[in-house]
Formats: C-alpha cells, structure tokens, sequence
C-alpha cells in the first residue's frame, strides 16, 4: 500500500515519505529474487516427494468409502431387537477365536453396527496391530476377523493406503520422505503466495495468454485459492513426524500443553489384587465385577456411544473406558474402573484438556479425514488434486523457461547482494532457528545453498579464467 502526502505525520516532508515508499519498494526488490530462487529450488527437488504425497493423500482420502464397501459384511448387519450383553458378545468372539488376549472392546456404536473385540498378541498379527472380531451384537454371531491398525480403526485396505502415504511401507527410514515433504509444503506455499501477491496476479486471467505466461497464471491462481489447506496440511503433518514432531511434543511439554491420560490404577493392597489379576487376565475368568457393569457405570458419567473398553494390564491397574468419536463434535473422554468394586477412580474430559492438545487433536483429526466425515474427506482430496496440477504446472513452467533448450534455466543467483543487511541476517538467524527445530527443512537447504555456492564459484572461475 503506498503512502499519501495525507497520511504524513506533522514534520514529517514530501522527500522523507517518498524514501520510505521506495526503501520498501528496493527491500522487495532484493529480496523477490531470493525468494524466487528458493522457489525454484525447493521445487524442483522437493516436489518429486510432495507429487508422491499428494497420490498416496488422494487415496487416502477415498479409503474410507472404500472400506466401508470393502468390509461391509463385517461391518453391517441386520437391525435386531434386542442387543447381548457385551460380555456374551465377547464370549463368542473367544469361543471362535481363543488365540492371543483381549486387548479392547468397541460395542456397537449405532443401530446395524457389528462390535469389535480386539485381540494382541496373535500370531501372524504385527506387533502394533490386532486382530478384530466382529461379532453380531443381536446374535452372537461371527461375521469375521480382520486385522485392525490404529485409534480410527483402519482395517487392512486403509491400514496398506496409510502405510503407503506415511511411510511408502519402508517403516521408519521411510517417514523421512513424508515429514520432508511436509516441511517444505509450507515454504514452497509461503514463496509462491509471496510472488503471486508482489506481482498482484488476482487481477490477471490466463484466459487469452499463451505458452509460458498462461502456465504461470494458472499456477499462480491455483497456488493462491489452495494456500490455506497446504499450509494447513503442512503444519498437522509436522505434528506426527519424527523429527519435528518430537521436538513439537517436547515444546508442548515444556509448556504444559501436553494431551493429559487418566490415571488407571487401583489399590491392589489385600484380597483386591487378587481379584484384580483376574480382571486383568483379559477379562476372561469373569471375576470381579464384570464387562457389563463397567460399560455400565461408564454410562452413568455420560460416556455415549462410540466407546473402547480397555481392560486392566496388571493386578494394580483398571479398566479404562474412553471415547472414541473423533468426529465433529468430537467425544473423547475417558473413565478409569475400579475391576472389583465398580466404582469409578477417575474421569477425564476433553474440555478439561489444555488448549494446544485440543488443536493438536482436532488438526491431526482433521489432516486424517475424519473430523468432518465425507465433506473433510472431499477437501483433502480436492487440496490433493490442486498439489498434483500445481507440482505439474510448476516443472512445465520449468521446462518452458528454457525455451526449447530441453531443459529449464534456473533464476540467476546475486540477488542477497542487493539486500540490505539487517533483512539479511534478521533472514538468516530466523532461517537457522526454524532449520533446527524442522531438520528436514534445515538440511536440505544447507543443501541447496552450498550447491549454489559451489555453482556460483564454477561459474565465477569459468567466467575469469576462460578455456584457452
């Protein structure tokens, strides 16, 4: 926004607003081209990963829908009149499956829905995964076992796709290419929105231009009107990465923000622990005061449907019954129960949880498609679509500015000479900061710019010395 003689202060000459006018306008003149070298950098190199996360995002997206047709026989079944006992539920699913131990119950969350009782320790079952019984809650019956991955409850079509987007199923040497692609998602998206707005390009249209400049149009537009999703996309898939994420969590412990865990232990002094390690068999002996009256007693402190039963791990602990509804509105709290007596020793609400936790909770939920259901689902793989025509726009501008040379010329290096020098070093100490805490942004651009500088320096020499 420019500056008019009306908006002077009192003193203040005609001459003085000027050179401020145009001491803004030489500091954006020094530094688009900074910004439009780390642009083209991060680009080139970087989006290769985000065109592979933005593919395996789009179907992450689509598994939802996927498995719920996939799986809909496990899923679904009849309405009946009446439901079991969640304790005969869960003898059926031991008599049909005796193998492992019972880990967790989900009942039946709504009218039609199966219960999952989730069994660790089976063999052939991954070590972080279980296998899922699904049985008939009117019935008994057994309408399969699939093996189940994660709080959402991914069966194996979306545990593969998830997988696939997270890690390329490398495990964990492959979660690098994804928080690499997530630490750049928001500097490539930051540079570009910063070019689009220097050129002021809203009040271009690509209708009527040609080659290179049309190109560049509907990158621009499509940059702008995605902006906010990838900056969005960016910032929640930090929060789980592995290194960025750490460092996250810790500054979220540090400031007393981390997500809070109910208490499950019980007094287990005299004949209590007894009972208790009965209890904590998996709740398979039936002792104590039973499946029935905890699920109950969870109800009675206003747990509604979709709940997890978790039964106590040892002869100190108790049962833990949390919500699990992780869309809008979400229901997340949770109880502890005492595994003889029944009474509840604590209660956990979301609404007590510390702010940044909530954010945490609801941006992650919100990244994995589920907070909004199928309208969140439709934006992430609508956001997924405009990062794959952004990244392919981006390398045909590339390839077009190298008119017909078969490959793109890069922007000419220099431009930091020009910039003043408080920009710069406020620029680098900030730069070294952020690398630091997101390493997978700060590495690769040591990277680049010792690439640059050693091109430079080729460069320099081939220019002074030439070949004889």
């Amino acid at each position: 926004m420019s500056v008019t003689p009306d908006a002077r202060t009192p003193g203040e000459s005609q001459e003085a607003v000027e050179g401020q006018a145009s001491a803004g306008r030489s500091a954006w003149a020094s530094l688009r081209p900074m910004v439009l070298r780390l642009h083209f950098y991060a680009g080139v190199f970087v989006a290769p990963f985000l065109l592979v996360a933005a593919a395996t995002g789009f179907l992450y997206a689509c598994s939802f829908q996927a498995e719920r047709i996939a799986y809909a026989h496990e899923l679904r079944v009849p309405v009946g009149e009446n439901e079991l006992p969640i304790s005969r539920q869960v003898a059926a699913a031991r008599k049909a499956h005796p193998e492992g131990v019972v880990s967790a119950v989900r009942p039946s969350p709504e009218d039609g829905a199966t219960t999952r009782v989730l069994l660790s320790g089976v063999r052939g079952v991954e070590a972080d995964h279980t296998l899922a019984v699904f049985v008939n809650p009117y019935t008994g019956e057994i309408r399969g076992a699939l093996e189940q991955y994660g709080a959402t409850g991914a069966l194996p079509l979306r545990t593969w796709i998830d997988d696939l987007h997270r890690d390329l199923r490398l495990g964990e040497p492959g979660r690098l290419y994804s928080e690499l692609a997530a630490s750049w998602l928001w500097v490539i998206t930051g540079g570009g929105l910063v070019l689009w707005l220097g050129r002021r390009r809203a009040l271009r249209r690509s209708r009527g231009l040609r080659g290179r400049r049309r190109t560049l149009s509907l990158h621009g537009t499509a940059g702008v009107w995605a902006a906010a999703g990838l900056f969005f996309l960016s910032a929640t898939g930090l929060t789980w990465s592995a290194y960025a994420g750490q460092n996250i969590s810790d500054l979220r412990d540090a400031l007393g923000q981390a997500t809070p865990a109910v208490t499950a232990t019980v007094d287990s002094g005299g004949g209590h622990a007894e009972h208790a390690t009965h209890a904590a068999m998996g709740m398979e002996t039936g002792k104590g005061v039973g499946l029935d009256t905890v699920l109950k007693t969870a109800r009675s402190e206003g747990l509604s449907d979709p709940v997890e039963l978790v039964p106590p791990a040892d002869a100190s602990a108790a049962y833990v019954v949390r919500q699990i509804q992780r869309s809008w509105p979400e229901k997340q709290d949770t109880v502890a129960v005492d595994p003889m007596t029944g009474e509840v020793t604590e209660v956990l609400r979301f609404a007590d949880y510390p702010v940044l936790a909530k954010l945490t909770r609801w941006g992650i939920d919100a990244h994995t498609g589920v907070l909004f259901g199928i309208v969140n689902q439709l934006v992430l793989a609508a956001l997924a679509v405009a990062l794959v025509l952004l990244i392919v726009w981006g390398y045909r501008m590339w390839w077009q500015r190298g008119r017909g040379a078969g490959f793109g010329r890069p922007v000419p290096r220099g431009a930091w000479r020009h910039a003043p020098v408080p920009l710069l070093l406020l620029l680098a100490g900030g730069t070294a900061v952020l690398g630091c805490f997101v390493p997978l942004l700060g590495i690769p651009l040591a990277a680049f710019l010792a690439v640059d500088v050693m091109l430079g320096a080729i460069a320099y020499r081939r220019r002074t010395h030439p070949s004889p």
